[in-house]
């Protein structure tokens, strides 16, 4: 059971670094990004591609994060803009285009090529919890991922940007009488849940047996909204402990023989109990404040 837990929540810390970025897009927009796990993705080869020519892997980790900036930001100019003032169903249906687009670039200029990154750090048994080694890179996931949710809970609540980003998922109008540039908000946005969405899929790309084109699509995304769903869709904190639960949940799956011997494809179906019960009995989250769901979910 403690060997289940340590890698469940190691792979929810994943799933809650990608989920942060789907919260960060709804909460000022109202939009379910489907581009998330692409712009992971897209790091991930940035990373590799760097480090495989000889480029120190920290810098290759930042090229990794400017290319997931730079698709993030071509998102929101191109797509997003474009269609803003149209119904929130036509911008999701728009990002899952941008999802597809980038998974054929990638199967187009990589051949679909199974591919290997190494750990940013190679240590392998820093601690040890319930007898299993926990390894440097286990635990920079971990520590990022309840960085990045404090932080960012901290954001929201506290600061005059938070403040008005989150004006802007209810009212955009009334965000631009105020003097406020919708434009700028909504880039700082997108380009922020890009960033995101590459250091999980940077992070969590070592821990894999290997990527390939829609490598944070198709490992990471579905969890990632569950997560985000589960902790609150409004909520940065409630998406890392969705993002564990998840995690904990598909490990659980994938340990106990009950499960994984007798139910085909477990740790998908326990996703999907998981999804369809917190739907069911706690649509808003467990995190998610009533008032503000609610209000982001009429602009859908």
């Amino acid at each position: 059971m403690g060997q289940a837990l340590i890698i469940g929540i190691v792979a929810g810390s994943g799933y809650g670094l990608i989920a942060l970025g789907l919260v960060l897009v709804y909460k000022s927009s109202g939009i379910f990004n489907f581009a998330q796990g692409e712009f992971g993705t897209i790091a991930v080869f940035a990373l590799w591609g760097a480090h495989s020519v000889g480029v120190p892997y920290g810098i290759a980790m930042l090229l990794g994060l400017v290319a997931a900036l730079a698709s993030g930001l071509a998102t929101e100019r191109f797509v997003v803009r474009p269609l803003f003032a149209a119904p929130r169903v036509t911008l999701l249906v728009a990002t899952a285009g941008v999802s597809l687009f980038a998974i054929a670039a990638e199967l187009w200029l990589g051949q679909g090529q199974l591919r290997f990154l190494p750990p940013a750090l190679g240590r392998l048994d820093r601690v040890s919890v319930f007898g299993f080694a926990v390894s440097d890179q286990r635990l920079l996931i971990i520590v990022t991922l309840v960085t990045l949710a404090v932080a960012g809970a901290w954001f929201f609540a506290r600061t005059d940007l938070g403040l008005a980003i989150r004006g802007l998922s209810q009212n955009p109008l009334a965000t631009e009488l105020m003097g406020i540039s919708a434009v700028r908000l909504s880039r700082f946005t997108w380009g922020a849940a890009a960033i995101l969405g590459g250091l999980g899929g940077m992070l969590s790309a070592p821990l894999a047996s290997g990527f390939g084109p829609g490598f944070v699509t198709l490992s990471a995304l579905i969890p990632a909204f569950t997560a985000a769903v589960l902790g609150g869709m409004t909520s940065l904190p409630g998406a890392f402990v969705g993002g564990v639960i998840v995690g904990v949940a598909e490990s659980v799956a994938v340990t106990y023989p009950v499960f994984s011997e007798h139910v085909p494809g477990a740790p998908s179906v326990m996703v999907f109990i998981l999804l369809m019960t917190v739907l069911t009995f706690r649509p808003r989250g467990l995190l998610g404040p009533r008032s503000e769901f609610t209000s982001s979910e009429r602009s859908v």
